[in-house]
């Protein structure tokens, strides 16, 4: 009896596709986060999950595909923001602030303007529980496309990411590696939709390579922690919120922020302890 309750979660078809939603997700946005994390783009993320509001709302009224609005409004989002800081005294942690949530009050007064059978809190903070064929394929779709770019590109990333002078001085086009990046942000963040929704999806694209950061010391060991950690704490999120009676969204990044204190604590102890004067 014990065995057959550890094991109902698994015996239902929408749970079965959280589960599959959630694995598929894990490995993209742990190896974004890292790159993220390193560059300091952790407001970015949060930034172009947020404006992709008004596109996905558009796309609706539209009857088109959601995931095409929310590309093209969160590279609008990541385009218009470069431009702004490139081209004026105003910082970019400050433009970011401004661009994305101008772009979620639209996409806020846009839904409320017009009589819509799509819930808003399913678009805020996802709909795990929902996910049907289309969204796993949508989903695996991105992510292995997202993947691959990563685990190809991911030196000259991590180069941009740490010294951007340098790795123009080595002959890469540091503008193309920067709007890469923020394309691949965009397709993430699309691929998050059914999982954490815009509200939470920033909590996918930090927290792994936070956690990462804190436990190794080189970049190859950052990735293989980061997928480790997100596809563990994702998959534990879905299980525990079947027996919680809770949302896997909100379950999952609860787990993460635990996961991350957990390393931070580990982080203090090790640092202390070589630092104390040997007997």
């Amino acid at each position: 009896m014990m065995l057959e309750t550890l094991l109902q979660p698994f015996q239902f078809p929408f749970m079965q596709n959280a589960f599959w939603i959630a694995a598929i997700v894990a490995v993209p946005t742990a190896l974004l986060s890292c790159f993220l994390v390193l560059k300091g783009w952790a407001l970015m993320g949060d930034a172009v999950s947020h404006a992709v509001l008004p596109g996905v709302v558009l796309a609706y009224i539209l009857n088109i595909p959601l995931v095409i609005g929310a590309f093209v409004a969160g590279m609008c989002c990541a385009i218009l923001t470069g431009y702004l800081s490139e081209n004026s005294r105003v910082k970019q942690d400050t433009v970011m602030g401004v661009v994305f949530s101008g772009m979620f009050g639209l996409g806020i007064v846009i839904y409320t303007s017009i009589t819509s059978d799509a819930h808003l809190d399913h678009i805020l903070f996802g709909n795990m529980l929902g996910v049907g064929p289309q969204d796993l394929w949508t989903a695996g779709i991105i992510s292995a496309i997202v993947a691959v770019v990563l685990l190809m590109k991911w030196k000259d990333l991590l180069l941009h990411a740490f010294d951007p002078a340098q790795a123009q001085a080595s002959g890469m086009n540091t503008t193309l590696l920067h709007y890469g990046l923020l394309t691949i942000l965009s397709l993430t963040i699309v691929a998050t939709l059914s999982t954490t929704g815009l509200i939470l999806a920033v909590g996918l694209l930090i927290a792994p390579g936070a956690i990462a950061f804190l436990t190794t010391r080189s970049f190859g060991a950052m990735m293989v922690v980061a997928v480790v950690t997100c596809l563990l704490s994702m998959l534990t999120g879905v299980y525990l919120s079947f027996y919680l009676d809770s949302a896997p969204a909100p379950t999952i990044i609860l787990i993460f922020s635990a996961v991350f204190v957990l390393a931070f604590i580990n982080r203090q102890i090790r640092t202390r302890r070589a630092t104390q004067p040997a007997n």
